[in-house]
Parts: structure tokens; C-alpha cells; sequence
């Protein structure tokens, strides 16, 4: 797409700038300076860093959550919970300015298109807007990871609650067990018959344990959660731009595929004149043959030879 986008509004090198085709769709060339395009871009990689940092984010949030499917201890779960929650909290900040800036670079989208040579459906207003739809893009996709990552937390705590039961107690809890421990946290009641007869002593770890994951667990939820509106705002963004940038694209299609067939009409018009050149010119050479004949049978100078 944006090679179609580029390659139709790319004056060809050595070209004459003060000497522009209208037909041929050359213009004056102007510099990045000037179609707002340097510091456009100098946007777009603020943003990409920002992208590159959510990344890293978002692998040590996984390997975070990986980590504690394995603790067995209340203190080595409170600290992974610790670093998670603080990686989620940079995770809020970044997503929020790179959303701040995306919105910026809408507005100056616009205000660009006031310039001259830049307005609406421009090569430059057209790269503008389609660099704009994937970075908007790639920001949504990476949100959604973070939902995924959401999901997969509150899936693996459920096993990893029911698997905590079963070691302690020996036995499978029901379903209304697990959804009762995971949504308060509360384990001593369930764990009370292990208690009488294993001794408090030997279950108080795992108890503490499970409270602290459940803590940890609700909050990175809550937090987590709070990006998902970031996810939908763009998500909107992304599908009405994208519609409108899908009929731009079809449109300059339309253009290449009509200036191609222009080409294509000329051309053939070019060999029939030509063709038309070469047959009047053979045309008019053989009248001139036969205008050579008549004359030389009506003058009959061989006769003239003779008389002499």
C-alpha cells in the first residue's frame, strides 16, 4: 500500500521542478521542512520507543506470571506481586502518553492539510494518514496482549488454587469451593478439617500463600482492566480510519489503473499515426509512379529520337 501510495506522487529524478507537467502530475517538489513531514516522523519514533518499552513490559509480566505458578511461599509470592504491580503501573504510563501522542498527530494530521500541496488526499496527507492507522494499529494489537496476559492470570490462578486444595486436603473441591476461594481469599474454612488434623503449624503457609496470590491476582486485574479502555478507544480508531484509508487506497487504484489505460490509448494512437504517415507516404509515391507513367506515355519521347 504504501509503495502504490508513494510511486504515484514520486517525481522522477533529473525532472525540472520549475517545469511541472500538469498533465503528467508533476509538481514543484517541496522539502520535508515544508509538508510537515520531519517532524511527523521525529512523532512516530517517539512512539515506536514507547512500543519497544510496552514490549519489554509486557516479557517480564510474562515471566513474572510464570514465575509464580511455581512459589510455594506467601514471601516469594508477595514479591513477585510487588515487582508485577510495578511493571503494570509503567505499563498504565506509557500506554496513556503513547495514546496522548497518537491523538496529538491526529490534530496535526489536520492542521497539516492547510498547507499548501498538503491537503485532503494528497501524496503527503496520504502517507500521513496511513503511517498514523498503523501505529494505531500496532498500539491496539499490543494492548489486546496485554488483555490476553489478563485472561491467562485469572485462568492459571484458578488451577493453580484448585491444585493447592488437593495438596492439602487430598481431595477435589467442587467448583463453588474454588469460585468462593478465589473471590475472597478466604482458605481457613476449607482448609479446616487439614488444620485439626495436620496441625495449623503445617498449613498456615499455604493459607498465607493463597491470600497473598489472591491479592495479587485482584489487583493486577484491576490494573490491567484500566488499559482495556485504552484497547476499545483505539480499537474504534483503527476500524474508522482503517475503512476510510481502504477507500483512499481504492481510489488512487482506480487513478493508476485509468492513468495506466491512458498510457495504453496513446500509445496506440501513436502506431496508427504512424501507420496513417507510412501508407500516405506510399500512397503518394505510387500516384507519383503513375503520374511519371502518363506523362512519359503522352509525351512518347523515344519517338521523338526517331524523327531526329
Amino acid at each position: 500500500m504504501n509503495d502504490l501510495l508513494t510511486d504515484s506522487f514520486e517525481i522522477p529524478r533529473g525532472h525540472d521542478s520549475r517545469g511541472g507537467d500538469i498533465e503528467l502530475g508533476t509538481q514543484p517538489p517541496m522539502n520535508s521542512g515544508e509538508t510537515g513531514l520531519e517532524d511527523f516522523f521525529k512523532q512516530v519514533q517517539v512512539i515506536e520507543k514507547q512500543n519497544d518499552k510496552l514490549n519489554k513490559l509486557l516479557r517480564k509480566l510474562q515471566d513474572s506470571h510464570e514465575e509464580s505458578k511455581a512459589v510455594m511461599k506467601a514471601a516469594a509470592m508477595k514479591a513477585i506481586k510487588q515487582r508485577m504491580e510495578k511493571d503494570v503501573d509503567e505499563v498504565g504510563k506509557i500506554a496513556r502518553f503513547i495514546k496522548s501522542k497518537i491523538e496529538e498527530i491526529d490534530k496535526d494530521n489536520l492542521a497539516n492539510r492547510q498547507k499548501p500541496g498538503c491537503g485532503k488526499g494528497t501524496g503527503v496527507d496520504r502517507s500521513r494518514t496511513a503511517t498514523t492507522v498503523a501505529l494505531k494499529k500496532k498500539f491496539k494489537d499490543k494492548m489486546a496482549e496485554f488483555q490476553t496476559l489478563r485472561e491467562a492470570i485469572h485462568r492459571e490462578y484458578r488451577e493453580v488454587v484448585e491444585r493447592r486444595v488437593y495438596t492439602v486436603t487430598g481431595t477435589r473441591a467442587d467448583e463453588e469451593t474454588i469460585d468462593r476461594l478465589i473471590e475472597t481469599g478466604d482458605s481457613e474454612q476449607i482448609f479446616q478439617k487439614a488444620i485439626q488434623e495436620q496441625g495449623r503449624g503445617q498449613i498456615v503457609d499455604t493459607v498465607a500463600e493463597i491470600h497473598e496470590r489472591h491479592d495479587a491476582v485482584k489487583e493486577l486485574e484491576r490494573k490491567l482492566l484500566e488499559l482495556q479502555q485504552i484497547f476499545l478507544d483505539m480499537a474504534v480508531l483503527v476500524d474508522a480510519q482503517g475503512d476510510m484509508l481502504d477507500n483512499i487506497e481504492s481510489q488512487v487504484s482506480t487513478a493508476v489503473d485509468h492513468v495506466q489505460s491512458g498510457n495504453t490509448a496513446l500509445q496506440k494512437a501513436k502506431r496508427l499515426q504512424r501507420s496513417s504517415r507510412k501508407w500516405t507516404c506510399i500512397a503518394i509515391l505510387i500516384l507519383l509512379i503513375i503520374a511519371v507513367i502518363i506523362v512519359v506515355a503522352v509525351i512518347k519521347p523515344w519517338k521523338s529520337n526517331k524523327g531526329a
